[in-house]
């Protein structure tokens, strides 16, 4: 079931987790920030959301490191349900597509719960203090990728806030597959 982001929660503090990422190191918030920022992502495998714009995810996540701000997915789904979306799906998938960024593992799910992520993708961006203050999509793409010409409202966004600290006041929700969560 496709579902939309709720809107920007401007300022909600990011709250803190420890979570072990697919080469089995352990991050936290402060080893995930950057100086200017930090983007959270909800993803996962399956989804035909996240597959159409993963490219375009690792372009942008890229661009935003240069630019300070620290990137990090997070997956929590229940792999009992969704086999592809596997701790071992998870590592096989970031070094197939070359994640530039750690891809976290959720087991228990507290953490997509503490952040009321609903969906894949599901995107947090927050600024150096650690506010929210993105909660909106890559740009234009559903299931299927937007053009190449798309605007880049995702990246607009968060080089606003490694600039000044604040995102933009109008922001258009992220759609996804609803986060599978254990029954």
């Amino acid at each position: 079931m496709a579902l939309n982001t709720p809107v920007c929660d401007f300022g909600w503090q990011a709250a803190d987790f420890e979570l072990v990422d697919t080469s089995g190191a352990h991050q936290t918030l402060s080893t995930l920030r950057g100086p200017d920022g930090l983007l959270l992502m909800f993803i996962c495998n399956h989804c035909p959301y996240v597959k159409a714009i993963i490219d375009r995810i690792c372009r942008d996540a890229r661009e935003l490191q240069a630019l300070g701000i620290g990137v990090a997915a997070i997956m929590s789904n229940d792999p009992a349900e969704y086999p592809e979306d596997s701790f071992e799906n998870m590592g096989r998938v970031a070094r197939e597509l070359d994640f530039p960024f750690p891809y976290l593992h959720d087991p228990t799910q507290d953490v997509a719960r503490s952040y009321g992520a609903v969906c894949t993708p599901d995107f947090f961006g927050f600024n150096r203090e650690l506010g929210l203050q993105y909660r909106g999509r890559l740009d234009a793409s559903g299931r299927m990728p937007a053009p190449p010409a798309a605007r880049r409202e995702l990246v607009e966004a968060m080089r606003l806030v490694a600039a000044t600290g604040k995102g933009p006041l109008e922001q258009t929700a992220s759609i996804g597959c609803s986060i599978k969560w254990r029954h």
